[in-house]
């Protein structure tokens, strides 16, 4: 597919994808209607949006909470200030939660591994604040670190008041806000991750299953929470990934447990039949070659610094075009890794991603008769 792609080389002339909905860029069935307050669908890799409503709406997230409340813990973990294997004392405040339980006792001390997976298995109230007293000594303490991260990863929709999702007024999130979560806790903490994917979890000979019914009924789906108040209604972030492409949905305020599955189910279903992961070029790849003035060499070539993916619709490779900005006189001397221009590529005149475009050898200053000539010329043609 790259050959052909490369025929539609234009002119010459930092990676960054457009969250811009892609069924506008090609003929496509309608995106499926959600009956929910708001949603969202994206795919992993590039974070591009291929389907939305009410996206920044700011909604009850109820224990879709408790996916920050992990991601804190797995962030911890990586940084080597929390362990596994490390006892998490329960206080009388977490033991008095009420809603989703854990059922750990007052007074005991409980592994963090376990307390882990009471919050994602279990949706653990209990848990949730046993882990943020762990760590920050309060609740309200958490909720500070826990905004910290929210502004870090660009969640701009929302607000934490605690651990768990319980209502609280100042609480809010968005169906965008939870898929950036998601999408940096399955990218950054994959171990951690894995939880999201276990069906059950017994702990003190109470064994409770996840609610997340999409593990049951489709087994692509790997996690990711389920929520529900009555303010806030019936929510789940979902994430299933086939053949290499991963795709996050995120449905919030539904009617019920089953809809909140079927709901995510259909714009997953969406997305898989209707997208494609492409990636254009390696970094082996030749992008284009240039003339170099002033320098030791006439060419030089330029390509990609990273690898990188985007999402199209499936079948559109041979629509795709690329657009090339490079300074038409590139003077010598630069190094092999610098950045010399840009490449664009487009789907129907609309820009999917921008990436930078670097050489791939070094070129040192020509000698000096040729450097001369090139001055002479430059000067004469009014570009020196």
């Amino acid at each position: 597919m790259i050959s052909v792609f490369k025929q539609h080389c234009k002119t010459l002339l930092f990676t960054s994808f457009l969250s811009l909905p892609l069924t506008a860029m090609a003929a496509l069935p309608s995106a499926p209607t959600i009956n929910a307050k708001g949603h969202i669908l994206i795919e992993a890799a590039t974070g591009h949006v291929i389907t939305e409503e009410n996206a920044d709406e700011q909604l009850p997230p109820a224990s879709l909470t408790k996916i920050m409340t992990d991601y804190i813990a797995a962030y911890e973990v990586e940084t080597g200030r929390l362990q596994l294997d490390e006892p998490v004392n329960v206080s009388v405040k977490a033991w008095r939660m009420g809603g989703s339980r854990m059922f750990i006792k007052e007074g005991t001390q409980v592994p963090l591994e376990d307390i882990l997976r009471g919050i994602v298995i279990q949706s653990g109230n209990d848990a949730a604040v046993a882990l943020a007293e762990h760590i920050a000594g309060s609740e309200g303490a958490f909720a500070d670190i826990m905004n910290e991260h929210a502004r870090r990863l660009g969640m701009k929709n929302s607000n934490f008041e605690n651990a768990t999702g319980w209502p609280d007024e100042a609480q809010y999130s968005s169906p965008r806000d939870m898929a950036i979560l998601a999408r940096a806790l399955i990218q950054e903490y994959p171990d951690n991750y894995k939880l999201y994917s276990e069906k059950y979890f017994t702990y003190g000979g109470i064994r409770q299953p996840n609610r997340n019914l999409l593990l049951w009924q489709d087994s692509s789906v790997d996690g990711v929470k389920t929520g529900h108040t009555d303010a806030a209604g019936y929510s789940l972030v979902a994430s299933a990934e086939r053949d290499g492409l991963r795709l996050i949905s995120v449905v919030m305020g539904a009617s019920s447990e089953q809809a909140r599955a079927n709901e995510s189910q259909k714009l997953l279903r969406y997305g898989f039949r209707n997208f494609d992961s492409y990636s254009p070029f390696t970094t082996e790849d030749t992008v284009t070659t240039v003339k170099v003035w002033l320098g030791n060499q006439d060419t030089a070539t330029l390509g990609i610094a990273e690898p990188f993916s985007i999402i199209i619709p499936k079948g559109s490779e041979e629509s795709l075009s690329i657009d090339i900005n490079i300074d038409k006189h590139l003077r010598a001397p630069f190094n092999k890794g610098d950045v010399l221009g840009e490449l664009n590529i487009k789907l129907e005149d609309k820009v999917l991603a921008t990436t930078a475009l670097v050489a791939q050898q070094d070129v040192e200053k020509g000698g000096i008769f040729k450097r001369l000539w090139h001055h002479l010329v430059l000067l004469v043609t009014g570009f020196f």
